[in-house]
């Protein structure tokens, strides 16, 4: 079976006016079916970029991209994207937002509306479907974002810090909703953090990358206790703050090695 992401030297640069910036450099990477992984490493490693590229707002500047064994040459519906913010039109229902990803790409009807009504139930918005954005807490708001992005039922679901914004408790208890929600349908996700707690609750790998360029710096394995555990309670597991310490040391080194 193809990996659901496989990326192949990938090299991107951005031109400035005097000079170029090289952002990542010769990347090569494989995420599998189900997989949950994160990317964590010093800012300016790329984590970003590397994200907008495997969604196709980027073209690389060499190597190429594939999602569900396809070429990426531009977004698709077989990405999904959720971002810190949610973006929700405080103009629209809840379920009307929630469905903006169907309309978009003429795949409304009653069974996807239906399917649609139970992901809002699932993430215990029952009773909310016709509240607008303003009417609810950040928490809720970003459940709808997660709603309407896996509404299209994408192959591949890619988080940029999507809960960075949040109290800490709601975060968490966002964490552990997401977490359960993507195991339970299989989906393959890829998140981007700064939070290495996070990386290691939510994820089956870890990847750090180190800049000037971005390159992969080293691979960590969660066990399989932790990573089948529910995060908040993943995080007093025997391990993790083991795991926890190693990330971090490589990542400072990974920091003060680069140019």
């Amino acid at each position: 079976m193809l990996p659901v992401v496989q990326l192949k030297g990938v090299t991107h640069a951005y031109l400035g006016d005097r000079e170029a910036s090289l952002a990542i450099e010769d990347l090569n990477l494989n995420v599998e079916k189900g997989e949950f992984v994160s990317l964590v490493g010093p800012s300016g490693c790329g984590k970003t970029t590397l994200l907008s590229i495997i969604a196709g707002l980027l073209q690389p500047s060499r190597g190429e991209v594939s999602v569900c064994g396809r070429l990426i040459q531009g977004p698709s519906p077989e990405v999904g994207y959720m971002l810190q913010q949610d973006y929700l039109f405080p103009w629209r229902t809840i379920l009307d937002n929630a469905l903006l990803g169907l309309e978009l790409t003429g795949n409304l009807n009653a069974a996807s509306r239906s399917k649609t009504l139970e992901l809002l139930a699932d993430m215990g918005l029952a009773g909310k479907e016709q509240a607008y954005p303003a009417q609810l807490s950040g928490g809720m708001r970003q459940r709808v974002a997660l709603v309407r992005t896996l509404a299209t039922d994408p192959g591949l679901l890619l988080l940029d810090e999507p809960f960075s914004a949040l109290d800490y408790q709601i975060k968490l208890q966002l964490e552990d909703l997401v977490s359960e929600t993507l195991r339970r349908r299989g989906t393959t996700a890829v998140l981007v953090t700064h939070d290495l707690s996070e990386a290691i609750a939510v994820s089956s790998r870890v990847i750090l990358l180190q800049r000037n360029p971005g390159r992969i710096r080293r691979i960590f394995e969660v066990p399989e206790d932790i990573r089948s555990t529910p995060p908040l309670y993943a995080r007093d597991l025997p391990g993790f703050a083991e795991l926890f310490h190693e990330v971090w040391k490589e990542m400072e080194l990974a920091g003060r090695e680069s140019p």
